[in-house]
């Protein structure tokens, strides 16, 4: 990969939100801001080979985007004299890139863009992908793995859900506070899918991207504010919580360090501090009469980790515990996996082999590392070495982060005859 193209992915992956967010503010048309973004990042594939990266990368690929949107305003013109106003309207106000980064702007312009995409005129599936790629600025292959579906699918749904939003003449906004309800699931889920690419990237060189995770994190932040819920609240804790540990999850040279090695002296007390404070405030939420959601559980689950002063001190049981009502609430295979691993910490490596034997077939892990890897380290703890370096260097074949595969490979040299 040309140097170019990494300035340009690293630009779109933390600015992508800004800069669909500003230019569908400026042309009120979502589908056009996504598609003239897209042609923006094109055009600097070429120019940036040629002229450098400009200071303000950002700022320059919003600037060819208006001028792309102002372009194809002026085309319509001829068959619509509302989309002429609208490009000398553009024109009038392009006096410089830098105005489209008002910092009073942005934060309500990345948070209409998460609730624009979440319309419910869309399917949930269709918001769900359509707002990691817009404001996760994730790619469709990174979409695909972390909801564990085809790539032609997610394509698929991106292409329909911008038609949709267009014929239906979603407005660019966050919504009325009643309006709200019918969106918030769908938001909290996408920004939750967003923190957790961020905090194990599914593919790159990095383990954790934190500019990912972070955005994600703020936008919990304004979302508490904006509705202190039981779930949003229960989602913010579980982001400080997990965010708290990524201090002692990479090493000095970028390396994954694995729970049980980690120095839990580097977690980030403040942060755990502000996750307990939000889990205490969901479960009181609602007058406390309904208990914790999914978020609150596995924000649970978090607090549990982040209390124990060691693995072997972590309360095992109650972490099964968790799981258990988590996969009554929110069923998943993922989930019946952590509950597993948490089974084995609980009551051996062997009663949580068995529970992830069951779980051999399943289509979610048919693309997926997640499976053969926590089988790996159970066959391990049970001495039964060549079988378990077989489902480490399956995990290896599987896997697309090259920091967690690295790993996964030692593991596997460790335990060559």
């Amino acid at each position: 990969m040309s140097e170019t193209r990494r300035a340009v992915e690293a630009v779109w992956r933390s600015e992508s939100a800004r800069i669909v967010g500003a230019l569908t503010r400026y042309t009120r048309d979502f589908a056009l801001a996504e598609d003239v973004a897209q042609e923006a990042l094109a055009e600097a594939l070429v120019s940036w080979s040629t002229d450098g990266v400009p200071d303000k990368p950002a700022n320059w690929l919003t600037a060819v985007g208006r001028r792309r949107a102002i372009d194809a305003f002026r085309r319509r013109a001829g068959a619509d004299e509302r989309y002429a106003a609208m490009a000398r309207q553009l024109d009038e106000s392009s006096s410089g890139a830098d105005q489209l980064f008002d910092p009073d702007a942005i934060d309500d312009d990345r948070l209409a863009l998460v609730f624009t995409a979440c319309h419910p005129v869309l399917s949930k599936e269709a918001r769900l992908t359509l707002t990691l790629k817009v404001v996760g600025g994730l790619t469709t292959d990174e979409i695909a793995r972390s909801l564990l579906v085809p790539v032609a699918t997610v394509q698929a749904r991106i292409t329909r859900a911008k038609k949709t939003i267009a014929a239906a003449g979603v407005p660019f906004e966050v919504p009325a506070p009643a309006e709200r309800p019918a969106r918030l699931g769908s938001v909290l889920n996408v920004v939750y899918l967003i923190f957790t690419e961020g905090s194990s990237a599914t593919s790159g060189s990095s383990w954790i991207r934190t500019d990912l995770a972070q955005e994600a994190l703020r936008l919990a932040r304004v979302l508490a504010a904006l509705a202190p819920e039981r779930e949003v609240l229960g989602l913010l804790a579980l982001l400080e919580l997990t965010a708290a540990r990524f201090p002692a999850r990479i090493d000095a040279q970028g390396r994954p360090v694995l729970l049980e090695d980690q120095d839990r002296g580097l977690w980030d007390a403040a942060a755990i501090r502000r996750g307990r404070a939000a889990l205490a405030a969901s479960a009181r939420a609602d007058g406390g009469s309904r208990g914790l959601g999914a978020y609150g559980l596995q924000a649970s689950i978090a607090e549990c980790h982040a209390m124990a002063p060691s693995v072997a001190e972590t309360d095992w049981g109650r972490i099964v515990m968790l799981y258990g009502a988590l996969g009554r609430l929110a069923p998943s295979p993922v989930v019946d996996l952590n509950r597993a691993a948490a089974v084995a910490m609980a009551d051996g490596p062997a009663a949580g082999l068995a529970l992830v034997d069951r779980l051999a077939g399943a289509p979610a892990f048919e693309r997926s590392h997640l499976l053969p890897a926590v089988r790996a380290g159970l066959l391990s703890r049970l001495d039964r070495r060549e079988e378990a370096r077989e489902q480490y260097l399956r995990a290896v074949e599987l896997c697309e982060n090259d920091a967690e595969r690295a790993v996964l490979r030692a593991k596997a040299d460790e335990l060559a005859p």
